[in-house]
């Protein structure tokens, strides 16, 4: 679609060429048609970026034609123009569709503001939609990269699944891609065109995590200065991602059991029952089966929740897949820094290769783009790469020494728990969740390695 093109419409000669002759002098291509066939004759020729419309027509009706623009062609903006201009017809004109509304005889000045502002419409929705094709490639199936037979499974197994409303839920260690998983659920469904909305449950206090998800009234706590539509409301017709679920508390996880089945909850502070059409996924870096045996989730939301179950594979099970991801992040974020990288050399491939990655894909793009960024070479050599990368490498290759499995076992151990803590910004609380110990346990084991002393020397905690 070429965004000069403009096709007029009316049965008047002298007032079709007219308007064609003006727009052509203010710098457009119009091209005429003075009925309501050969107006359709024309659409189906070539696209054009903005229609001008009599709304009387010899062989039809020139708001008919704007419905059928509308539905045939959505991308194509339309003004009206009529010689019997009443409230009601313009009412219903904008109503279909119609950007603009002019009344004959028509003023030169009024024509070319209303032209003017319709082309920018058009370029806006030209805009949107071309976002929209991005956003649908870049979650797309086939954008996500994997070799590993399990990651095939389950790309199997979403693309049976995507477009009914059952719940879906997904567990795996963090960093393993479960957001862009349950993005790719929402684009291969059909409610692509509707809302996604992403909520981490273990983000908010649990204050707060309600009124964020079903919103709240005015005055019903403190704070709470406004009405407050909550995310459930505005994934209506779309579809709601809540990840860390298994940081809900009770009461939340009861309202959760009722919103899941029944599809309906009330606002914090509100008698007023909702009701909406909402398809839910949900994610836990949690054993929920442990959780529920230790009490802290309740057994019948997640029998509720646990209808289709995707289990994400951490990345040192799937080596495989390391060397395309590395490869596409370098590519993506070369382009991104304007830095021009042609590849890795062998000795950083196989760093990278037989590194355990603790935070799976999420470590290994950040890994990368850090790379991207500071290498000085084309090519990302072994000093590209973090030390504790490398450090765990040589501990692997150094020969080995008489000693126990325990004494051997302390740097790597110390190793992966100081990245697990930098990773963290050195939240105990998360840190422990990602190693899935407890914090006195991670407490006991940082005093002991000398963590804690250098965290505190640092002012890191």
């Amino acid at each position: 679609m070429r965004d000069k093109n403009i096709l007029v419409i009316d049965d008047d000669k002298i007032i079709l060429d007219s308007l064609c002759e003006f727009l052509s002098l203010e710098g457009f291509e119009a091209v005429g048609a003075e009925t309501f066939k050969g107006a359709l004759a024309r659409l189906e020729e070539e696209s054009y970026c903005l229609v001008i419309t009599d709304v009387n027509l010899p062989d039809g009706d020139g708001l008919e034609l704007l419905h059928t623009i509308g539905r045939n062609y959505p991308q194509t903006v339309v003004i009206v123009i009529t010689g019997y201009g009443t409230i009601e017809s313009a009412v219903q004109a904008i109503k279909l569709g119609a950007y603009d509304y002019l009344t004959k005889p028509i003023v030169d000045d009024e024509l070319r503001l209303g032209v003017e502002r319709a082309i920018k419409q058009q370029s806006l929705m030209s805009e949107n939609e071309n976002l929209r094709l991005q956003l649908e490639q870049k979650y797309s199936l086939e954008n996500i990269i994997s070799h590993h037979y399990k990651m095939a499974k389950i790309f199997d197994l979403i693309e049976a699944v995507a477009d009914s409303k059952t719940t879906i839920l997904m567990a795996g260690p963090s960093g393993t891609g479960k957001s862009i998983l349950a993005r790719a659920i929402h684009h291969r469904s059909g409610r692509r065109n509707q809302p996604f909305v992403e909520v981490s449950c273990g983000a908010l206090p649990e204050t707060l995590l309600e009124s964020e998800l079903f919103g709240h009234t005015k005055g019903s706590f403190t704070g709470a200065v406004n009405d407050k539509d909550g995310k459930f409301l505005a994934a209506n017709g779309g579809t709601i991602f809540l990840d860390e679920i298994s940081n809900a508390s009770p009461g939340l996880q009861a309202k959760l059991l009722r919103v899941i089945e029944d599809r309906k909850f009330e606002a914090v502070g509100s008698n007023k029952t909702i009701t909406v059409d909402t398809r839910i996924v949900l994610a836990s870096n949690r054993d929920l089966d442990e959780e529920v045996r230790k009490n802290r989730f309740r057994e019948d939301l997640y029998y509720r929740i646990n209808v289709v179950k995707i289990d994400l594979p951490p990345l040192c099970e799937r080596v495989g897949d390391v060397r395309p991801l590395a490869e596409h992040f370098l590519k993506m974020y070369s382009a991104q820094h304007n830095r021009e990288k042609l590849g890795f050399t062998d000795e950083t491939m196989e760093y990278l290769e037989r590194y355990s990655w603790p935070g799976n894909v999420r470590e290994l793009e950040n890994v990368i783009e850090r790379a991207a960024l500071l290498s000085k070479s084309k090519f990302i050599g072994a000093d590209d790469l973090p030390e504790a990368i490398k450090l765990e490498q040589n501990q692997l290759k150094r020969a080995f020494e008489p000693m126990s499995l325990k004494e051997a076992m302390v740097e790597p151990e110390k190793n992966i728990i100081r990245q697990a803590l930098e990773a963290n910004n050195w939240n105990r609380q998360e840190t422990a969740k990602a190693l899935q110990i407890n914090r006195t346990t991670l407490f006991k084991k940082m005093k002991r390695y000398g963590l804690y002393t250098e965290a505190e020397r640092l002012g890191l905690i």
